[in-house]
């Protein structure tokens, strides 16, 4: 059996529009105002490591718009799930959503296509120094993953202890997953409404609203741009209280945000609703200017949504694990 590598990194020479080491987030920090941030699609992440053998908290890039050039120094397995994007090795085209074995050269990922983020997962994991108990890059707070910000030209990324590999051309294996096969992308994106009376009028126009996904959205929230919910921030006592992703806020100009995972844990605006767990990690790929359907549902359906979700990551990874094995 080939020994571990240990001393194994990844250099990079194009940092893409945004790309940052993420995780699974931390926990255990909101009393000081810490959110848990993280990937925004936590099943690509999780399937991704899953794809190169790793645990499923081990950190991994999160790309935006346009993936970064990287040059690896020694052979290693990776995986990209996410939005379509091209995929170059050394100039050669490989395929995503499965494990990829390549030897040293430099892997180029383009722009995003049908969404607007992908995650990339190395075998071994990204081993920045943790912060607070996560590697997640809080890029508001300006610490966590690589110094606190995005990827530079230049930056060296180390990698965690990973079975050395002896090739020296690219190996893709002939299967792949889709995390989102048989799911509708255009079905409406379910809330949970808020259960103030001074506020329900508001909460049910929002869902009776097409809204457009304004290009100013990030990390922290998703801007939705459209006719404008007028008269509902004077109802609104003003004090703030506690928020998370996929609060529905609704600040001054009465168009809304939807916080996403770097949201603040307090906010002063009225909080028209909650989306669904099950179905924020779709937000993640709502690309500018496209238009976004919410649906109001109850707490039943959320718990149920819920649990097929988690039904359907659990039965994924055990799908690769059995691949992988047998591989």
């Amino acid at each position: 059996m080939t020994p571990p590598r240990r001393d194994a990194w990844i250099e990079v020479l194009a940092p893409g529009a945004l790309s940052c080491v993420q995780d699974l987030g931390r926990d255990g920090w909101r009393h000081l105002g810490v959110g848990r941030g993280g990937a925004l699609d936590p099943r690509c992440a999780i399937l991704a490591n899953a794809l190169v053998g790793n645990r499923a908290d081990a950190a991994v890039l999160e790309l935006t718009l346009h993936g970064p050039t990287l040059r690896l120094h020694a052979p290693a397995r990776v995986a990209l799930l996410g939005a379509t994007c091209q995929l170059r090795f050394d100039g050669q085209p490989l395929p995503a959503a499965r494990p990829l074995d390549l030897p040293a050269g430099t892997l180029a990922i383009g722009g995003m296509r049908a969404g607007v983020r992908a995650w990339l997962a190395v075998a071994g994991g990204f081993t920045v120094e943790a912060a607070l108990g996560s590697r997640a890059t809080d890029l508001r707070g300006g610490f966590g993953g690589l110094h606190g910000r995005a990827l530079r030209a230049g930056d060296r990324l180390p990698l965690g202890p990973q079975r050395a590999l002896a090739l020296d051309a690219p190996r893709a294996s002939g299967w792949w997953i889709d995390p989102d096969f048989g799911l509708d992308p255009h079905a409406p994106i379910r809330y949970r409404p808020t259960e103030s009376a001074a506020l329900a009028e508001a909460a049910a126009r929002f869902g009776d609203s097409g809204w457009r996904v304004d290009p100013a959205s990030d990390r922290q929230g998703l801007r939705l741009g459209g006719d404008a919910l007028e008269g509902v921030v004077a109802a609104a006592s003003g004090v703030s209280e506690p928020v998370a992703p996929g609060t529905i806020q609704l600040p001054a100009d009465g168009r809304p945000i939807v916080l996403l995972a770097d949201a603040q844990t307090v906010g002063g605006y009225p909080r028209l609703g909650h989306v669904i767990a099950a179905d924020l990690p779709r937000l993640a790929q709502a690309q500018p200017n496209t238009k976004l359907y919410f649906r109001a549902c109850d707490e039943n359906e959320a718990r149920a949504a819920r649990a097929a979700a988690a039904a359907e990551l659990a039965r994924l990874r055990w799908a690769i694990v059995d691949r992988l094995g047998g591989s």
